[in-house]
């Protein structure tokens, strides 16, 4: 039976990441993935699930070694943000007020994930276990035994990368609390008659925002971008169900004017959760990314969020080496949690503070939120400082 220093499961994003960046410690890691990642080809079409990378982000995916595939490959850099809901009180947030080139990069995760697993093939301590699956986990004193569908396997740490539904969570018996938002998410991919934007922006409605991301590259009509429309989820499968012209129209008619003229690519839905796990860390398990958080996907931060938690991981178990620790011990591992349980509860509370700030429908709080948005472009105090902290917060600096 082989052993392992950590075993991960789910070679998405944040689990790749995690396994090239406790590689990079010089431990012996395997990856346990479903799926490999398709291969890249640059006529493929635009994928539908994007992220929006962060600053904080790209360094991670740089010292790992993957960003500059990335760059190769596509990728959108964006420098303002707006945001609005009346057209008076609009809100910009510019690259140029926290001295940055740019707040991020529109990505299509497939990509991300893709560099990160061409990193991983050049390293000799990471072994794969593609396409292989989670079959049952048992932790004991001295280690952890996985069974897999191909084989058996030990590790001193299990780090479960696996989503919204971790089995590795579940097999833990770690629970979690949350809810449903009653609402979903519809993804379109569309030519665009504007050129290519360095601007993402998003406009609130009482039945949820509609989000304008751009895409690299010059499509036959201007550019290439993905719009997000957030709606009741009976709405969001009707829209769904439309041919694309048809919902091109649809768009028009609810999308604000400076979108100009669409030509519908591609479509897509899913609802919206929260769930947050009880702990992130039980005996010689640790969550990462969605397998430990869910949040409402407004301001783009879930994938950000969870290269946070490798990040974190990453410097935890680093200190407790080089600090002469048995680094898998739980008093180890619980440092981890306590950095991180505390900015993703944050993070996902605000979301929620946002979310039915702008749905609630009384005349008197959509007053005081306009008035809000417009404090922060007007007034100077909030417009250099506090503006600026929440940019440079939000980019992870």
């Amino acid at each position: 039976m082989e052993h392992f220093d950590c075993v991960v499961i789910g070679g998405g994003m944040v689990g790749a990441a995690s396994a090239l960046s406790l590689a990079q410690l010089g431990l012996q890691v395997a990856l346990v993935e479903q799926y490999q990642p398709k291969r890249y080809s640059p006529e493929q079409a635009l994928d539908l699930r994007v992220s929006a990378i962060s600053l904080a982000s790209q360094n991670l995916l740089n010292q790992v070694g993957a960003w500059q595939q990335i760059m190769q490959w596509r990728a959108c850099p964006y420098k303002r943000l707006g945001v609005w809901e009346n057209e008076s009180a609009y809100t910009e947030f510019n690259a140029n007020n926290i001295e940055q080139d740019h707040l991020g990069h529109i990505v299509e995760n497939r990509l991300i994930q893709l560099a990160l697993w061409q990193e991983i093939s050049a390293m000799n301590n990471i072994s794969t276990f593609c396409p292989d699956s989670l079959i049952s986990l048992i932790q004991g004193n001295d280690k952890a035994i996985l069974t897999l569908s191909s084989c058996s396997i030990t590790a001193k740490l299990v780090i479960g990368s696996d989503g919204a539904q971790s089995k590795v969570r579940q097999m833990s018996g770690i629970g979690t609390t949350g809810w449903d938002y009653q609402q979903s998410a519809m993804l379109i991919n569309v030519e665009n008659s504007n050129t290519q934007q360095d601007i993402t922006w998003q406009q609130f409605f009482p039945t949820g925002p509609v989000a304008f991301l751009p895409l690299p590259g010059k499509s036959p009509l201007g550019s290439y971008a993905s719009l997000v429309w957030y709606h009741k989820r009976d709405e969001i499968n009707r829209l769904v169900s439309l041919s694309n012209i048809q919902l091109e129209q649809e768009v028009v008619k609810n999308f604000p004017q400076q979108l100009g003229e669409i030509k519908v690519l591609g479509k897509g839905a899913f609802p919206l959760t929260r769930r947050h796990a009880n702990s992130y860390q039980h005996m010689r398990v640790v969550l990462l990314g969605d397998a430990a958080h869910t949040i409402n996907p407004m301001a783009g931060q879930g994938v950000n969020l969870g290269f946070k938690d490798v990040i974190a991981l990453q410097h935890v178990i680093a200190d407790a080496i080089s600090n002469g620790e048995v680094w898998y011990k739980e008093e180890v591992l619980a440092r981890y949690e306590k950095v991180r349980r505390k900015e993703n509860l944050l993070m996902m509370s605000t979301m929620d503070v946002l979310y039915a700030s702008f749905s609630h429908p009384s005349p008197v709080i959509k007053a005081a939120r306009n008035l809000a948005l417009l404090a922060v472009n007007k007034v100077p105090f909030i417009n250099s400082t506090i503006k600026n902290k929440a940019l440079a917060y939000a980019c992870g600096l």
